[in-house]
């Protein structure tokens, strides 16, 4: 007997990282002393089928830092590889963090080997910027110059708001 909850024509989705419809983005990038370093992403789930929610997975070079942030959603990412500090708080392999809506973390610094995450927004996958200066500043202290964000494939319904 099915279930009252068991909507008919209603079916999991399966996907796997290295289905060729999942396309490798490269979504953020700076210029360090060593070279260029980016953040590239494939998203699972990303607003299509009515979906309210982001799934992805997450490389970042060594090094790669990414702002002080929070989402319009709560967020959960996971550590799958590596390593990252998150403020003062440092992340191995094996480490979930939870930001509620409202909260912000960072910044993000990808450890010597990079890291590679698991995340899931459940809503608004658009982020804030918490502390532009302190970032700026974070870069400047580094010589690291934040380079144009490259152009990404976006749902039609989302607005490329990294810029803001």
């Amino acid at each position: 007997m099915a279930s009252p909850h068991d909507v008919p024509g209603v079916e999991p989705i399966f996907r796997h990282l290295d289905d060729e419809d999942l396309k490798v983005q490269q979504v953020r990038t700076q210029m360090h002393p060593d070279g260029q370093k980016s953040v590239w992403e494939k998203w699972f789930t990303f607003g299509s089928h009515g979906k309210q929610y982001l799934s992805m997975w997450a490389r970042w070079d060594p090094g790669m830092i990414v702002h002080r942030h929070g989402h319009h959603s709560p967020q959960v990412m996971y550590v799958l590889s590596g390593d990252l500090m998150c403020g003062d708080v440092h992340c191995p392999a094996g480490t979930h963090i939870e930001l509620p809506h409202g909260a912000a973390l960072g910044p993000l610094i990808a450890g010597p080997d990079g890291v590679e995450l698991f995340e899931v927004m459940m809503g608004d996958a658009a982020s804030w910027a918490a502390d532009p200066e302190g970032f700026e500043a974070l870069l400047a202290s580094r010589d690291i110059t934040k380079l144009p964000d490259p152009p990404i494939d976006l749902p039609e319904d989302f607005e490329d708001r990294r810029h803001q």
